[in-house]
C-alpha cells in the first residue's frame, strides 16, 4: 500500500481515480462559476460529456433556479459545507430531483479557489420531501409575485408581470393574458412569444376561453389544436394550454394562458395558474381603479386650470395646496411662490364673501366653502372689477344726472311760477323772455332724455338705423348752418371735397353724431374759436373731422372717451358737466352703420374726431 504522506505523486492518483471511479456525479467550478471538474457519474447522470462543460457556466441549472444557486453559494463561502434538495437539467430536457452536497475549495493560504458539489439522485422519500420543498419555494415566490403585483399601479405593467411570473411558477414555454372585449378576445400581454403578436385579436366564440366560461371551472387543460397559428409556428412542439379566469368586480375579465412545448403540466401547474389568475384579478382590479382616479384627478385639475375664476384650496391647517393658473393671474403671484405657504389673500370664513382690492387694482369677490370631510377649504375668486366699475359709473351717472336734470328743472320752475303769480305785473317782453328761458331749458331737457334713452339702446345693442344712400355733403351744411348761430365766440368752417360720393348711412343717425361732435367742439372750447369740419373720399370710405382748439383730450382717454358714463378725470374737462353718454351713443350710432368714430389730440392743442362711414358704391346695398 502506498503512503500517501509521502508519496505526492501516487495522492494525485489516487485523488483523480476516487473522482473517476465514485458512484455520484462530482462537479467542480472556479470562482467565476466555470467547470474545472466533471467526473463520469456527472456525464451520465446529466448527459453532457466533460470535453462540452469544462470551462464553461454549468448547464445544469433552470433558469428559474439560478438565484437559489447563487444564494446557496454564497452561504457556502461564508458558513462551510450544505446540502439541498432541488432540480437540475438534463441533456434531453428533462429535469431530475437530486441533493447536492455543497463545498467551498481552498488553498494552503486559505484562498477560496471555489465550490465542489457532490449530486445525489433523490429516492421516493426524498423525492417526496423535494415535492413539499418545492411546494414550499412556489408559495414563497407567488407570494413575492403577489406582492408586486399589488404595488404595480400601471395596467399594462401589471399584465407583463402576471405572464413572466406566469412562466417562472408554472415552468411553462410561453404565455399571454388575453383580455374580454364584448364577443372578442385581445392578446394584451405575452412572455416567449414575438411582440408582434401583442395586440392580436380573435373570436371569443369556439375559443377555449370560451369553453372555460361555459364550463363553470376557474382552470382548464388542453390540447393545442385552437391556438392560433401565429402561436403555433413559434413554438412547433406545442402540447398543452392552460388557461385560468381572471374576474374583475365579480365578471370575468381575462384569461392567463400557460403554454408547454417541452415538460408536461399538471395539477400542480394547475393549482399555481388558479392562484395566480384569482391574485391578477385582484392586481388588475387595483390598476383599473388606480387609472380611474388618475383620470378623474386629471379632469378635475384640467377643470379647475381652465376656469376662468381663481381656485385656491386650503388644507386643514390653512396651508395652500392648490393655485390655479387663474388666481396666478388675478393676484400676479404664481403658484411656486404660494403653494406650501399660508394665503397671501384674507380669506373669508366658510360660506361667507368678501369683496377685497388687490395690489394689482383688481377687484375680487372670494366665496370660501369647507370640504368636510377633510377640513379642506375651497375658495373661488371672480374678478368684479368690471362690474365695480360698472357700479361706480352708475352711481356717478345717477348723481351726474341728478345734477343735469335739476337745474333745467329749477329754472323752469322758477320762471312758470313767476309767470304764474305775476303775469299781470309783467311786460310784454318780460313775459316772451321768461316764456323763451323756459322753453331752452325745455329743449336741454329733451336733449337730456333724448341722451338717456339712447345710451339706455346703445347698452343693450338695440339701436336701430336705416341704411339708405344719401348726400353727406348737404347734412354737412345743414348741421354746420345750424350750430353757427349758436355762438357768437366760435366759428364754424366747412370744407367739402368737390364731387363727394353718396354715403351708405342712416340720416338721422349721422345727423345726431354730427350734432354731438359740433356740440363737444363748441362746449370743450370755452374760450371759442374756430371748429373746421371737413369731408373727403377715402378709398371706399367718407371721412368726416371736426377740429377744435379746446382743452384737448388727456392722455391714456382717447379710447376711454367712449365709454359709457365716461367724463374724464377731474380737472378742466369735468367742469363742463355731462353724463358721460354723448360719445358713448356716437361710437355706437357709427359702427351700427358700418362705420366708427376716433378721437385725436390736436398738434397745438385741440382734438381732432374722425368719423368714417361706408361709400354708397363700396357697401354692396
Amino acid at each position: 500500500m502506498t503512503d500517501v504522506g509521502q508519496a505526492p505523486g501516487g495522492q494525485d492518483a489516487i485523488v483523480r481515480a476516487v473522482i473517476e471511479c465514485a458512484a455520484d456525479a462530482i462537479v467542480a467550478i472556479d470562482p467565476r462559476f466555470r467547470v474545472t471538474l466533471w467526473n463520469p457519474a456527472a456525464e451520465r447522470l446529466f448527459g453532457w460529456s466533460a470535453a462540452e462543460v469544462l470551462g464553461q457556466l454549468p448547464p445544469i441549472i433552470p433558469d428559474e433556479l439560478r438565484a437559489e444557486q447563487n444564494a446557496v453559494l454564497e452561504r457556502v463561502r461564508e458558513g462551510g459545507q450544505l446540502s439541498v434538495a432541488t432540480r437540475r437539467l438534463r441533456r434531453d430536457g428533462q429535469l431530475i430531483d437530486v441533493r447536492i452536497d455543497t463545498s467551498p475549495l481552498h488553498d494552503a493560504d486559505g484562498r477560496l479557489l471555489g465550490w465542489m458539489g457532490v449530486y445525489h439522485p433523490v429516492a421516493e422519500t426524498d423525492a417526496a420531501q423535494h415535492q413539499l420543498a418545492e411546494r414550499a419555494r412556489l408559495v414563497r415566490r407567488l407570494n413575492d409575485v403577489v406582492a408586486d403585483l399589488n404595488a404595480e399601479r400601471d395596467l399594462p405593467a401589471v399584465l407583463d408581470r402576471i405572464t413572466t411570473a406566469l412562466v417562472e411558477l408554472t415552468g411553462a414555454d410561453a404565455g399571454g393574458f388575453v383580455q374580454i372585449k364584448g364577443r372578442s378576445l385581445e392578446l394584451v400581454s405575452v412572455q416567449g412569444l414575438p411582440e408582434r403578436l401583442r395586440g392580436t385579436v380573435t373570436e371569443l366564440d369556439s375559443s377555449l376561453v370560451d369553453e372555460l366560461l361555459r364550463s363553470g371551472k376557474p382552470v382548464l387543460l388542453a390540447g393545442a389544436r385552437r391556438v392560433d397559428e401565429a402561436i403555433r409556428a413559434h413554438l412547433p412542439g406545442l402540447h398543452t394550454v392552460a388557461l385560468g379566469l381572471s374576474y374583475l368586480q365579480n365578471r370575468p375579465y381575462g384569461a392567463l394562458y400557460a403554454l408547454f412545448s417541452g415538460r408536461k403540466a399538471g395539477d400542480t401547474e394547475l393549482e399555481l395558474l388558479e392562484l395566480l389568475a384569482g391574485h391578477a384579478g385582484v392586481a388588475v382590479g387595483n390598476a383599473v381603479a388606480y387609472a380611474d382616479a388618475v383620470r378623474q384627478q386629471a379632469h378635475e385639475r384640467a377643470v379647475i386650470d381652465s376656469s376662468a375664476d381663481g381656485i385656491v384650496v386650503l388644507d386643514a391647517a390653512g396651508i395652500v395646496r392648490q393655485w390655479n393658473p387663474a388666481a396666478a393671474r388675478l393676484t400676479g403671484l404664481p403658484a411656486e411662490q404660494v403653494i406650501g405657504r399660508p394665503p397671501p389673500l384674507q380669506i373669508p370664513e366658510p360660506g361667507c364673501t368678501l369683496t377685497v382690492r388687490l395690489e394689482s387694482g383688481t377687484w375680487v369677490n372670494m366665496l370660501c366653502s369647507q370640504v368636510e370631510e377633510t377640513g379642506e377649504l375651497v375658495v373661488d375668486l371672480r374678478d368684479v372689477t368690471e362690474a365695480k366699475a360698472l357700479e361706480e359709473a352708475k352711481d356717478l351717472f345717477l348723481a351726474t344726472a341728478g345734477h343735469e336734470l335739476r337745474t333745467p328743472i329749477t329754472v323752469v320752475q322758477g320762471f312758470a311760477s313767476t309767470l304764474v303769480s305775476r303775469w299781470d305785473k309783467l311786460g310784454d317782453a318780460e313775459r316772451r323772455a321768461a316764456v323763451e328761458t323756459i322753453a331752452e331749458r325745455a329743449r336741454a331737457l329733451a336733449r337730456l332724455v333724448e341722451h338717456l334713452l339712447l345710451g339706455s339702446r346703445a347698452g343693450t345693442g338695440e339701436l336701430k338705423v336705416t341704411i339708405e344712400h344719401f348726400d353727406l355733403g348737404r347734412l354737412l351744411e345743414a348741421s354746420v348752418a345750424g350750430f353757427r348761430s349758436l355762438s357768437d365766440l366760435h366759428r364754424v368752417e366747412l370744407e367739402v371735397a368737390p364731387d363727394l360720393p353718396k354715403v351708405a348711412g342712416d340720416w338721422m343717425a349721422t345727423d345726431i353724431i354730427l350734432g354731438q361732435l359740433l356740440e363737444n367742439a363748441f362746449k370743450y372750447s370755452p374760450d371759442g374759436g374756430t371748429v373746421t369740419v371737413r369731408a373727403w373720399a377715402e378709398g371706399d370710405e367718407l371721412v368726416v373731422t371736426v377740429a377744435d382748439r379746446g382743452v384737448g383730450i388727456a392722455p391714456g382717454d382717447h379710447e376711454r372717451i367712449f365709454e359709457r358714463f365716461f367724463q374724464g378725470d377731474s380737472g378742466d374737462r369735468r367742469r363742463f358737466g355731462g353724463i358721460g353718454l354723448g360719445l358713448y351713443i356716437v361710437k355706437r350710432l357709427a359702427q351700427a352703420q358700418r362705420g366708427d368714430v376716433a378721437a385725436h389730440s390736436r398738434p397745438g392743442g385741440g382734438t381732432v374726431m374722425r368719423l368714417t362711414l361706408p361709400a354708397a358704391h363700396a357697401s354692396g346695398d
